[in-house]
């Protein structure tokens, strides 16, 4: 297969980026890509190279792009508003199609991206309990505020429960702030709890780490400690609501917590977050209730705002009907299946870690169960793995696939032929240096 080849139209537009962004994109995925449409489980970039797409907006494409239900919806409601500030029949509907799935969910606040339904969250939980500290599990990732960006990837692991940040300009005295534990230890989580009960204002976990799915009986035990000492448990769900079951992770998982975060599905591909949890805990967003001392102050200019509103409607409409997800699980099967029996067959050291609906390959022997473990990576060889599937027409990011209902047949076929030829490659590597 002939690698994508770039258009001077598109070299054009890289090189004016470079110019204009700083590293020359938008922080996100390479820059060296320009993406002009998208259809199903594929995209075209502006030179017109076509790609099997496991990248989906970073996960909100859930249902593929241009779905014509989503899309009938947007293009209604454009010519009748697209934000108001103020509220709007579709917003309040979403917010109760919210309550009704999410088991912890008696109330919800709206917002406009992952990054603030995480920072508010925390902010949440300190108001309901008077204290400042928060627990999160070291490479959990709760979005781009300076306690989200605590000991996410740190290069230098430190002794817990020390943070370590992730980014310059983040003041040391936020360190201080949040404590960090291993992942999926259970016993030391619930001894870092207890520990440090009077200073904890909140546990923040996402309840399917990144790739790694949780220890039998972890998040079991972090529900079980945290309600004995009246500790609000935040679950992180931007990426896992409605991905792993139409009630979330804590729904497939059958672990309920106090408070938990939406994100990227339930806007249907547009900006939309959202905070959800017990009625006890949300009152602090009404200053009728708490008073001016117990009063959370939150307001975004397009918190809620229809357009969005309509489309994730229209998304969980979509999802809520029976089998929804077979065909997303049954395609995230094959591939992991695929992709571990050639890696096996080629004894290479790596690994198909996480769940059918979102997983990747971790270049690395032995079990990977925590942060630490995905540090043994050979991160080059993945990158040349990385490179060799996008040659082949296949777009992702460095370290995650995600599936979408709309990935085909033919997708996936594409797909494992190019998983194919990056192993071939590969194995021809290692056996020219042997």
């Amino acid at each position: 297969m002939t690698a994508p080849q770039r258009s001077a139209h598109e070299t054009e537009l890289v090189e004016l980026a470079k110019r204009v962004l700083p590293a020359g994109g938008f922080g996100n995925v390479g820059s060296d890509i320009v993406i002009e449409r998208g259809q199903g489980g594929r995209v075209w970039d502006v030179s017109g190279n076509e790609y099997v797409d496991f990248l989906l907006g970073s996960g909100p494409m859930f249902l593929g792009h241009n779905h014509p239900e989503v899309t009938e919806a947007v293009l209604a409601q454009v010519p009748r508003g697209t934000t108001f500030f103020a509220n709007n029949e579709h917003g309040i509907r979403l917010a109760a199609e919210i309550v009704d799935a999410m088991a912890c969910a008696e109330q919800v606040r709206f917002v406009s991206s992952g990054s603030e339904a995480d920072m508010y969250a925390m902010r949440l939980a300190r108001a309901y309990r008077g204290r400042d500290k928060m627990l999160k599990f070291e490479g959990g990732y709760h979005g781009m505020s300076d306690w989200g960006l605590l000991s996410l990837a740190p290069k230098r692991p430190g002794n817990f429960p020390q943070a370590a940040p992730d980014s310059a300009g983040i003041p040391r005295s936020v360190q201080n702030e949040m404590l960090v534990a291993p992942f999926n230890d259970a016993t030391l989580a619930e001894s870092m709890i207890r520990e440090h009960v009077d200073e904890l204002a909140g546990v923040i976990v996402e309840p399917f780490q990144r790739l790694l799915p949780p220890a039998p009986g972890f998040l079991e035990t972090l529900r079980r400690v945290t309600a004995e000492l009246g500790i609000p448990l935040i679950f992180d769900e931007v990426v896992t609501g409605f991905r792993f079951a139409y009630g979330g992770a804590q729904a497939f998982y059958g672990v309920t917590p106090d408070i938990c975060t939406l994100g990227k599905i339930i806007g249907g591909g547009f900006p939309l977050a959202a905070i959800a949890g017990r009625a006890d805990i949300m009152k602090h967003f009404d200053r009728a209730l708490v008073g001016d001392d117990g009063f959370l102050t939150q307001i975004g200019t397009l918190s809620g705002n229809p357009v969005a509103a309509v489309a994730g409607l229209a998304s969980l409409a979509i999802l809520k009907r029976p089998g929804a997800y077979d065909g997303v699980y049954a395609a995230g099967r094959r591939l992991m299946e695929g992709f571990a029996a050639m890696l096996k067959q080629a004894s290479l050291p790596a690994q198909v870690v996480g769940s059918p609906v979102m997983f990747d390959v971790v270049f690395a022997a032995g079990d990977v169960h925590d942060y630490r473990g995905t540090l043994r990576a050979d991160t080059a060889m993945q990158a040349r793995f990385n490179r060799t599937l996008r040659a082949h027409g296949i777009l992702k990011s460095e370290g995650k696939t995600y599936m979408s209902t709309a990935h085909t047949a033919a997708d996936l076929d594409q797909t494992l032929a190019a998983f194919a030829a990056a192993v071939a490659e590969e194995s021809g590597r290692r056996a020219a240096a042997e």
